[in-house]
């Protein structure tokens, strides 16, 4: 009994040491980086040289993210509805936030998020699919049409939390 009880004991402990070490996107990730690059490879940082963010993936297909600007100006009332209008758009610019749900199509390294709601309007109720590769922790993503409408693509990096 107690030989069989190690076994079990051995194999339940390799399944969880291999849940933690796997490839599959659910986790929490902070952000390395976000940036447009334009048709001449050229990087523009959209939200500074140290973006700040959290992309939250859960086990049952929900998901958070949010991305801000470690460089925006604070408002100069302590009321946020009193923001001046360059206060109100140095805001909205530093910021991109989603949630809702999402599916991964892991034939085609895939990841669609099915937006609920977003700080970009223009994207609530929209499927927003992106290319993937998760390699050692780290999820990059190309977003092929942007928030900046420009003729850019965009590229975001994830570093996984342990």
């Amino acid at each position: 009994m107690k030989k069989a009880l190690t076994s079990i004991f051995f194999i339940l402990s390799c399944t969880v040491l291999f849940a933690q070490k796997s490839d599959k996107p659910a986790g929490t990730y902070v952000l390395v980086s976000v940036d447009n690059i334009d048709k001449d490879g050229n990087k523009i940082h959209l939200y500074g040289d140290n973006p700040q963010g959290i992309l939250m993936l859960d086990g049952g297909g929900h998901y958070s993210l949010q991305i801000m600007s470690q460089s925006r100006p604070r408002f100069s009332s302590a009321d946020k509805s009193k923001g001046t209008d360059e206060e109100n758009r140095a805001a909205v610019k530093g910021c991109n936030t989603h949630f809702g749900t999402y599916v991964i199509d892991e034939v085609n390294s895939t990841i669609t998020f099915n937006i609920a709601h977003a700080s970009f309007p223009n994207w609530e109720s929209t499927l927003q699919k992106r290319k993937f590769t998760l390699v050692n922790g780290f999820l990059k993503y190309i977003v092929s049409s942007p928030t900046t409408g420009d003729s850019v693509t965009g590229e975001v990096v994830w570093k996984r939390l342990k």
